[in-house]
């Protein structure tokens, strides 16, 4: 019998206490709210040093996991949507997902997230989405500040869905895929204007309350953008980062 080798990975203690108050907070045992022991206490439960301690709630801290009401005062909260966004958006990033694998998806998000907000949409929520498209009406040419507002658009009809699952589990796919314009408005000049077309009508129709029409609008739009995509070629290419549209230079729409 041959031996076959494996590495070892041994965990340093202040991830092994990060992770064991993380179970405590999945499980419900530590609550929103509830106030954490010092760091000393903390060494002491669980036989390490305060410094060692503190690596491991700064680690809880960045994960939004715990914050800090005061200097001296550490309590357990709840991630706030825009960090698990961010943390999702990373992964997906760092996983080089495709522009394909970004449209499947939200050729099922985008189009029932319309559907919802028709149905639960305020009348105050609709005109702050009006004033988000006469913007980018404004924007014609500005690419930065066309997908700033593109973004804005989507995430808001979101909102008004008041679906929280929806929202977490649509935004980082949907903001890596419609960053993904600068890269196909040189090769697609009319994706512009179809844009502007179907988020005008999107907006007729939660004013309409017509939660069909609303969910047809933005399944068009998507098959749109992803008709753009075609005739740039880049279906199977790497969808662009946060990062690559900070340095991308302005293109025209």
């Amino acid at each position: 019998m041959v031996l076959t080798s494996k590495p070892i990975h041994v965990s340093y203690a202040y991830q092994q206490i990060a992770e064991e108050i993380e179970a405590q907070i999945l499980r419900g045992d530590l609550k929103p709210g509830d106030q954490l022991p010092g760091e000393a206490e903390l060494g002491t439960l669980f036989g390490v040093t305060r410094s060692t301690v503190r690596e491991g709630l700064r680690q809880l801290e960045s994960d939004g996991l715990v914050h800090r009401p005061s200097p001296r005062r550490m309590e357990v909260t709840v991630p706030q949507a825009d960090q698990l966004t961010t943390r999702a958006g990373r992964a997906m990033a760092l996983m080089k997902v495709t522009f394909r694998e970004l449209w499947e998806v939200t050729m099922v998000t985008e189009p029932l997230a319309a559907r919802i907000a028709a149905q639960r949409a305020s009348a105050d929520e609709i005109e702050a989405l009006q004033q988000v498209h006469a913007d980018l009406l404004a924007a014609e040419g500005q690419m930065a500040r066309t997908i700033e507002l593109d973004e804005q658009f989507h995430t808001r009809i979101a909102e008004m869905g008041r679906n929280r699952v929806l929202g977490l589990a649509r935004e980082p796919i949907a903001l890596l895929l419609f960053r993904g314009f600068a890269q196909i408005a040189p090769f697609a000049p009319r994706f512009y204007k179809r844009q502007i077309e179907a988020h005008s009508n999107i907006i007729a129709a939660l004013r309409d309350r017509d939660a069909e029409r609303a969910e047809k609008w933005a399944r068009k739009h998507i098959e749109d953008f992803w008709r753009g995509a075609q005739i740039a070629g880049l279906e199977d290419e790497i969808a662009l980062n946060a990062r690559a549209l900070s340095k991308a230079p302005e293109q025209q729409a």
